[in-house]
């Protein structure tokens, strides 16, 4: 073996050779030549002898020939192999006795030393030797591994400094052109760690030629391609050559042309990359059909065909312009990917075991980031892309073997496991599809889905119902991989109802019903009955559960006979009374079974006499005895416990009232219908009631009437003291106002909303009855003819307006906050969820037509009001009750249409008819022939359809609505500002006013100022012109021309139009140096008109100078100088000198405004107004910016003498000095300059610019 330590003297033995010149001078630099396979020592570091040589080559008498003789004596010592070979290794340091530290512990072979020395390089590489040694040496490694070629290249590498680079790149392709193909690659992959960059592009050409004469050099010319530094008109060269290449490369080569490819080109080369897609197929089944005999040679296809997807993969990842052109292939696809290149037909029909090998390599390669997409896009809070991620989860499950499917239902379990109500109602869909589609293979998994059963707490009723759906169809469907399961369902339902706990015992209760939907046994649903007998909660629980049952699946015949015997022991043991208020007062038996009970027993007759309900119909008409409902005028006057049964006997009439309109609103025939109508008016009648008895008995609890959640879930907001009295002006409050009062939250039925029973969505139907206003009503008693009225219209969209809300709004996925509770807001939802928001819109389409004749009689109406009243709407006579129910009537069918057509679905292809087909309703009422018209057709007639009804909304709350419904309509801004001004008033001649308006202002003006084609002129026409007419009328007034802008929503306005001011100047372009004269005229003249609005309002301070306008100035203020500084000062830079004046003018109105907000920063201090000082550090850190900005803008413009920096005293929003904060010295100057203008003073300004 080699010697590598240090060698002693009686080991190591010196060369014969130190007797030559080129021994001695060596010998005398510090290197002692050895024998053998004893490596050549060296005694000094490596710069040390360098130095050494040179000098003594140099100071020899004999130089320059002496150089000559040095050459030649190496020459002579390195024909024998083993002493070239030591030339070739690092020299071993030669330590002196106890110095171990005059020579470093790693040195450089004999010949890189040599080769550093100026005076010999070019003798080593310009003669032959390199080539001869290259020649005669062979390739493969020694005994000791040693490659002798590879080693002769790497001794040019990195060189400090090469004396002539053109030669040496010269000698180098010489030894290519005669060199063994081993030889070749080592020197071609070396060229660009040799050379200088000068020689780069003289040998990227010679490589290039090479390339095309010899293609087993492609990929050391590639790998050289990539380290050269080349211009892009060489490389595109270089790279059309490698493109001309490519049918002749192999499979194993194909990656590292990808490589460069893809790397090489510019956002100008998406041609070229379209046509290199069109190969790639075709060269890999070449390939395949070539090696599909060796299965070696098969698989090692199978990895160069991973690499270079992964080479693609990187590319489009890393590199914009190569993803941009791939999306633009993947945009013309349809008629680019279509290979007609026979070979590839050819291969694809022959090899058919064979024809998906590309794709399985893709699918394995990717699957795991697939995956991790998948569970990104479920978990998105843009609820857009959650059907997507349910897309990629249900093909990843269909095109993937069983262990890739077993990762899919593993992480849809764990969304179920989440607790995110989006999130899980998405994976337990998912779940529930897979199971119908591929029953046989989700029963493998259902070990997975089982442990879904832990985590119940966390989901919601409807959620628990499908998990058990679910669950049965893994555990009794036909396959037998999925029974395994039934006996832990067993266990976990018998448990769950055997609990004490209520919440357990609800879990049981639904699980178990579910269960026996599925595989029908009896046995278990005799065990719910007897669990849940004790408790009247989960008895009604049990009845519910069994009528959803009913109404979802087809039941097996004996557990319909079980239905029956319970129908009939509940008749025989709850309806024997007919007095409902002594059956709830002497608690023989809860009531809170009997609307539960009757919407099962409705369910069985329809199920049993396919929808007829004539055995039971005489309950629709039949009387309620109750308690004389005279008492709730003075309730008041009752005690507590009289008082508590009053509400409670109202809650029940009620509930049981909406169960028999839900179980006889489909009925066709005409008597039905108006029992059904007659229904709805005592429910409404009712409800006025209940509102003044809960008004009076604060804190009460009412009973359940939704028994799948828990019993805290939607209580009220208790009111510990019962309701003031009311004073002489209060008793002259209009009725109005004292419906407002009685609509606080401690007695709005909104809040109580979770304690009445659910209309389902068939209720609705009861719209198509029509519409009569209450005083033809009356007029009209003599008839049998029992019409919907306003009341019972408000009513029935109320509740169709808040299931929309429900279904069709699309609210992200939110993670509940640990340490708060979690709400169950699908509570009272429970039939809605078992129907598709698809279902759902189609349902609102089928009433459209009937909406829009009851929004057109409410047109209808406040028109021949404003006709009749000569446009008062305050008229003496006016029937303020009909006025209010028909203005909620006309707000809430606007708002019902704004969520119809908001509905994300209409934006997917495959309800693309269902939106046609809307549209058309609308379309049809303005002009006929829909069906016939174009989709842009029928969005214009829409429009225009809704447009009509502006002229008679009777709030601002119903314009608004209004303006959300036609959003994109063009004339939006017109009809926004018609709104902002007009008049509005109440009933009783009072103007709008309250928070509630004051919000619904802020939204209009919004609209308005977002979609005007103009906000600066709009900004400026309001601050410029509506607010000094405000300032100019009486305090209660309001401005001339924006009637809606007043004293008390000036903050409103204010607040708007700094907003909107702020978001309009970060849109306008920053200004460049290319920029002609007419675009940087047009960019300044914006600037000019956004600081000259800006002014104006900054300066309204002084007159309202409250505080939420302070603070409204000083957050804004500090966003429009930030704007400025980043987007105005660079146009500013460039502007200067073509338009002073217009710069000056600017500047000069800026810097007024930057004043005044640092008149408010001193003001913010004496008031020591925490919510205003936060503002303060970081706005007087922008005017500091904007003082050194402008300095340097005009610095830049060779005008810095107009620049004049002095000391600002803090002031008031008056202006008047703060004395307590005067500052010693402030009269110095801190830069002098020219002087001050003569209206200015001093103390005054922080800067002046003095043109």
């Amino acid at each position: 073996s080699r010697t590598t330590g240090h060698q002693t003297k009686t080991t190591a033995q010196e060369d014969t050779s130190i007797d030559s010149v080129f021994g001695q001078f060596l010998h005398e630099a510090g290197v002692i030549l050895r024998q053998g396979s004893t490596s050549n020592e060296i005694a000094v570091d490596q710069v040390v002898f360098q130095k050494r040589l040179q000098q003594r080559l140099k100071k020899s008498p004999r130089y320059p020939s002496i150089v000559q003789e040095f050459i030649t004596g190496l020459e002579s010592h390195i024909e024998d192999p083993e002493r070239f070979r030591n030339c070739l290794l690092p020299c071993v340091p030669r330590l002196a006795d106890g110095d171990s530290s005059s020579v470093s512990s790693f040195q450089e072979s004999l010949l890189r030393m040599l080769l550093g020395i100026e005076m010999l390089q070019i003798f080593l590489y310009s003669n032959q030797m390199t080539l001869y040694i290259c020649l005669s040496i062979p390739c493969s490694a020694g005994e000791d591994g040693l490659n002798i070629p590879r080693v002769i290249v790497n001794q040019l590498k990195w060189l400090d400094r090469i004396i002539d680079s053109k030669e040496l790149a010269g000698k180098l392709m010489q030894l290519v052109s005669v060199a063994s193909v081993e030889i070749q690659c080592d020197i071609i992959t070396s060229l660009p760690e040799i050379l200088e960059d000068s020689q780069h592009s003289d040998i990227a050409r010679e490589l290039n030629t090479l390339l095309q004469e010899n293609t087993q050099l492609t990929v050391p010319i590639l790998d050289a391609f990539s380290s050269l530094n080349l211009s892009s008109t060489l490389l595109a060269e270089v790279r059309v050559s490698v493109m001309a290449t490519l049918s002749a490369v192999q499979l194993e080569d194909l990656p590292v042309v990808v490589k460069f490819i893809l790397h090489s080109i510019s956002s100008s080369d998406a041609l070229e990359v379209r046509g290199y897609t069109q190969w790639c197929p075709c060269c890999f089944w070449s390939h395949f059909s070539i090696r599909s005999s060796n299965t070696s040679a098969s698989s090692s296809s199978q990895d160069s065909v991973a690499l270079v997807l992964d080479g693609i993969k990187s590319a489009v990842r890393f590199q914009k312009t190569t993803s941009e052109a791939w999306l633009k292939v993947g945009r013309i696809g349809n008629s680019t990917s279509v290979i007609s290149t026979a070979s590839y037909r050819e291969c694809r029909h022959s090899r058919g075991s064979q024809g998906n090998c590309v794709t399985e390599v893709l699918m394995w390669c990717y699957f795991p980031s697939i995956l991790a997409l998948a569970q990104s896009l479920l978990r998105s809070p843009d609820p857009c892309v959650v059907p997507f991620g349910g897309h990629m989860y249900r093909l990843s499950f269909t095109a993937f073997d069983s262990y890739c499917q077993q990762e899919v239902v593993g992480s849809l379990v764990t969304h179920v496991c989440s607790g995110v109500g989006g999130e899980v109602d998405v994976a337990l869909e998912l779940l529930c599809g897979l199971v119908t589609e591929k029953p046989s293979e989700m029963a493998l998994y259902a070990v997975f889905v089982k442990g879904i059963l832990d985590y119940m707490e966390n989901l919601t009723p409807q959620q628990i119902r499908r998990l058990f759906h679910l669950l049965s169809g893994l555990a009794f469907g036909q396959q037998q991989q999925g029974t395994h399961i039934q006996d832990d369902m067993h266990i976990v339902v018998r448990k769950q109802l055997s609990s004490t706990v209520p919440k357990y015992k609800r879990i049981g209760i639904i699980g178990a019903v579910m269960v026996v939907g599925s595989m029908g046994v009896t046995a278990l649903l005799e065990l719910v009955r007897s669990c849940s007998e004790s408790s009247p909660e989960a008895a009604a629980l049990y009845y519910d559960e069994l009528a959803n049952l009913v109404l979802t699946c087809t039941l097996d015949p004996l557990v319909q006979v079980c239905l029956n015997s319970v129908i009939e022991c509940f008749e025989v043991e709850h309806l024997n009374s007919v007095f409902l208020s002594y059956v709830w007062f002497c608690r023989r038996v809860s009531p809170l079974c009997l609307s539960p009970f009757f919407r099962l027993l409705r369910l069985c007759e329809e199920q049993q006499h396919q929808g007829d309900l004539e055995e039971i119909d005489a309950l629709l008409g039949c009387p309620l005895i109750l308690t004389d409902m005279d008492v709730v005028e003075k309730s008041e006057s009752l005690s507590r416990p009289e008082r508590e049964f009053l509400c409670g006997l109202l809650f029940q009439t009620i509930n049981w009232f909406r169960e028999v309109v839900n179980a006889f609103c489909s009925q066709k025939d005409p008597e039905m219908k108006m029992k059904v109508v007659t229904r709805l008016q005592n429910i409404t009648y009712l409800q006025t009631l209940l509102e003044r008895t809960l008004a009076a008995t604060p804190g009460y609890a009412p009973p359940l009437a939704n028994f799948d959640g828990e019993s805290t879930e939607g209580a009220p907001v208790s009111s510990s003291s019962a309701a003031p009295k009311k004073g002489k002006k209060e008793a002259e409050e209009t009725q109005q106002e004292k419906v407002q009062e009685a609509t606080r939250p401690g007695v709005s039925l909104v809040s109580y909303r979770h304690f009445f029973r659910e209309l389902d969505m068939e209720v609705l139907s009861v719209l198509q009855c029509g519409l009569l206003s209450r005083s033809l009503l009356d007029s009209e008693l003599h008839s049998k003819e029992v019409q919907l009225g306003p009341a019972e219209l408000v009513f029935l969209l109320e509740d169709m307006w808040r299931k929309l809300e429900f279904s069709l709004t699309a609210a992200p996925a939110k993670r509940v906050p640990f340490f708060k509770g979690k709400t169950d807001k699908s509570v009272g939802f429970s039939h809605l969820q078992q129907k598709s928001p698809k279902d759902i819109a189609a349902c609102c389409v089928q009433l459209l037509p009937t909406l829009c004749t009851h929004l057109e009689n409410c047109h209808n109406h406040f028109q021949t009001l404003l006709a009749e009243n000569q446009g008062v709407v305050d008229a003496s006579g006016l029937d303020v009750r009909e006025h209010q129910l028909l203005s909620s009537a006309y707000q809430l069918l606007l708002q019902v249409l704004h969520i119809t057509f908001s509905w994300s679905g209409f934006s997917q292809p495959e309800h693309r008819g269902l939106l046609k087909k809307t549209l058309g309703v609308l379309a049809d009422r303005l002009k006929e022939g829909g069906p016939e018209l174009t989709m842009d057709q029928l969005i214009k007639h829409s429009f225009e359809y809704l447009l009509n009804f502006h002229s008679t909304v009777p709030s601002l709350s119903i314009a608004l609505c209004l303006s959300q419904l036609i959003e994109r309509s063009l004339p939006l801004a017109t009809l926004a500002r018609r709104f902002l001004c007009q008049e509005w008033v109440t009933t009783s001649g009072d103007r709008e006013k309250g928070p509630k308006h004051n919000e619904t202002l802020q939204t209009l003006l919004s609209i308005y100022l977002e979609h005007t084609d103009d906000v600066l002129k709009a900004v400026e026409e309001i601050a410029g012109e509506g607010i000094p007419e405000l300032l100019n009328s009486a305090k209660d007034a309001s401005s001339r021309t924006w009637p809606t802008l007043n004293r008390l929503t000036f903050l409103v306005f204010y607040k708007g139009m700094m907003g909107v001011l702020e978001k309009a100047v970060r849109k306008i372009p920053p200004g460049r140096n290319s920029d002609n004269t007419e675009v940087m005229s047009e960019k300044l003249l914006t600037w000019n008109l956004a600081v000259r609005d800006f002014h104006i309002l900054v300066n309204l301070v002084k007159v309202f100078d409250n505080r939420p306008v302070l603070n409204v100035c000083l957050k804004y203020g500090r966003l429009f100088l930030e704007s400025f500084l980043k987007l105005g000062m660079p146009l500013l830079d460039f502007s200067f000198k073509k338009h002073k004046e217009d710069v000056q003018s600017l500047l000069k109105t800026f810097q007024l405004s930057t004043r005044q907000l640092h008149h408010m920063c001193g003001h913010s201090k004496i008031r020591q107004d925490t919510i205003l000082t936060n503002h303060v550090p970081a706005l007087k850190k922008s005017l500091e910016q904007f003082v050194y900005r402008v300095k340097a803008m005009l610095t830049l413009n060779h005008c810095q003498e107009a620049f004049w920096l002095g000391n600002l005293k803090n002031r008031d929003l008056k202006g008047e000095e703060i004395l307590s904060q005067r500052s010693q010295g402030s009269d110095e100057e801190e830069e002098a300059g020219s002087p001050l203008p003569q209206e200015q003073s001093e103390d005054e300004v922080l800067a002046i610019i003095d043109f």
